[in-house]
């Protein structure tokens, strides 16, 4: 005796909500998440209680970065030598010699004046003109 089988029903699992739910999630972490800019060096900005931000954050730029015990690094890449001629050389390096291009250094609170006094030499040979100086806002006494 031969019995007969049911045809077996095919299963489908429609996905399209799924889909959107993924896209709604991805567009809120996209959304609220924020960047930060990292670099090699721990600096502690010094606070000013005036001053403007920066209006120029997606042109591009240079960066020197003074850490607390006067090692230098120019946009986030560590200079082999602290001094003078180094630091001349990787910001010719590094600007393709458009000294128009903004420099903002951005130095720890504890770094010596000399370490800055330098990296402001430095820019001045090589003739930058637009200069900044990075701090941080300053709370408010309560």
């Amino acid at each position: 005796m031969k019995f007969r089988r049911k045809p077996r029903e095919t299963v489908d699992i429609n996905l399209a909500s799924l889909i959107d739910v993924v896209f709604i999630l991805l567009l809120f972490f996209v959304v609220t998440t924020t960047f930060t800019r990292e670099t090699q060096l721990r600096v502690d900005l010094p606070e000013a209680v005036t001053g403007s931000p920066s209006d120029e954050q997606n042109a591009k730029q240079l960066d020197i970065a003074i850490s607390a015990d006067g090692v230098f690094s120019v946009n986030d890449q560590l200079l082999p030598k602290n001094d003078l001629a180094s630091l001349i050389e990787a910001l010719e390096k590094e600007s393709g010699g458009d000294t128009s291009l903004p420099l903002s250094i951005s130095a720890d609170g504890k770094t010596q004046h000399q370490a800055v006094i330098t990296a402001m030499d430095a820019a001045g040979k090589l003739g930058f003109s637009h200069l900044r100086m990075t701090t941080v806002e300053a709370q408010a006494p309560h």
